[in-house]
């Protein structure tokens, strides 16, 4: 159950001016509620920014009736568990990576497979095109709604050797980040350890891993440039691609009043452009960061990239259709 205030403001009518519409709130719209959004990135992180905003504009749009609490840094649940606890109806909403949750819902590979989109771009148009809606009606039959699209490149940091075509990952302990890039690294020689981003910090400090793969703002706000000597900037080319969006859990959502969810829906369609502008920024701030930081900067070139697109679909590819429900039918959409 989620922690509900009933106001005693009655049964008035309340005009809240939502940007360019207006919506004339139900009686149940002034009833107080308090919603949880949790993530597991830092404070700093623009993510954490993009969720407090959302926060700000829907709490602006109902005049106060709906409000939230923001837990960044996994301080209400652990980066995988937020699923599950959205399902339950225990968390209200959260800023997901939609892989995290593919070991219950393995069609979610699609949405970390590698060099499936070239570019932030790429994947901020999933929303109007057929491998959006399916995924979307994937999220929903599975317990959460998409809010706001968001999709974040990775680089590959590194200590040792850099790690620049497919061939330099054999014999590295390396973080992953998804089921798909465990398949496409392995089959490159790489030993595999799984974890979440909040915790590659660590991992490398124990020697535990020598390689990763994360987000680019990741690998500022976790501050991994003090681990690593090496870095495979995304800003030009990224075979690292996640989308990581604004989820609502769908018990929540059919609390919700209509108006409340037209409101949510408005708010978070408005989010997309402040989420693409951000990830854009990400791939260039952090060749700036790591390079004044002293680590070894490289931008991955085009034929790089194409390189690793051709084992991607030799190895994640090939064992996505092969492996996953509709598998290969998602994959077709996703690169016609």
């Amino acid at each position: 159950m989620h922690p509900r205030k009933e106001s005693q403001k009655g049964w008035a009518t309340v005009a809240v001016s939502v940007f360019a519409g207006i919506f004339l709130l139900a009686p149940s719209l002034t009833m107080a509620v308090e919603l949880k959004i949790s993530h597991q990135f830092a404070e700093a992180d623009a993510r954490h920014d993009l969720a407090v905003k959302f926060a700000a504009e829907v709490e602006k749009a109902t005049a106060g009736a709906v409000t939230f609490k923001v837990f960044p840094s996994s301080a209400l649940f652990k980066p995988t568990a937020q699923y599950d606890a959205m399902l339950k109806g225990a968390l209200d909403m959260s800023i997901f990576p939609l892989a995290y949750a593919s070991g219950k819902v393995p069609e979610f590979e699609i949405t970390l497979m590698p060099c499936i989109i070239a570019g932030v771009d790429q994947g901020m148009a999933w929303r109007n095109k057929e491998i959006g809606r399916r995924v979307a009606k994937i999220c929903e039959d599975k317990g959460m709604k998409i809010l706001t699209w968001l999709w974040y490149g990775g680089g590959i940091g590194s200590r040792g050797k850099p790690v620049i075509l497919p061939s330099d990952a054999k014999q590295l302990k390396f973080r992953a980040a998804g089921k798909m890039f465990e398949t496409m690294l392995n089959a490159q020689g790489a030993s595999i350890t799984s974890m979440a981003s909040s915790e590659i910090y660590m991992a490398f400090q124990t020697r535990v891993l020598d390689a990763c793969l994360t987000s680019a703002e990741s690998f500022i706000s976790f501050r991994l440039y003090e681990q690593l000597e090496h870095f495979n900037t995304p800003e030009n080319y990224a075979i690292w691609y996640m989308c990581e969006p604004l989820v609502v859990s769908m018990k929540t959502w059919a609390s919700l009043s209509p108006a409340q969810q037209k409101i949510f829906e408005t708010v978070g369609i408005q989010m997309e452009k402040k989420a693409r502008d951000d990830a854009i920024a990400a791939n260039k701030e952090v060749t700036k960061v790591f390079s004044e930081k002293g680590v070894k900067v490289h931008a991955m070139t085009k034929e790089e990239w194409q390189a690793w697109e051709k084992v991607a679909k030799e190895t994640a590819w090939k064992a996505f259709a092969k492996d996953v429900p509709a598998g290969k039918e998602l994959l077709d959409l996703a690169v016609k």
